[in-house]
């Protein structure tokens, strides 16, 4: 039987290039990860909408 291992959400967000898309993964309270993919332009939206948020 192959080692468990324990799902935490430690560890820092990520965000790579992958192919022509932009994967982001979140580590999530509880434990896991949140996994989008998006566009370019998706990305962009988002960060605007995130500094707006922020103040």
């Amino acid at each position: 039987m192959a080692a468990m291992k324990p799902r935490t959400g430690d560890g820092p967000l990520e965000v790579t290039k992958e192919g022509r898309g932009i994967v982001m993964r979140v580590p999530l309270e509880g434990g896991g990860r949140l996994v989008v993919e998006m566009s370019a332009e998706e990305a962009s939206d988002l960060g605007d909408a995130l500094k707006a948020a922020a103040g």
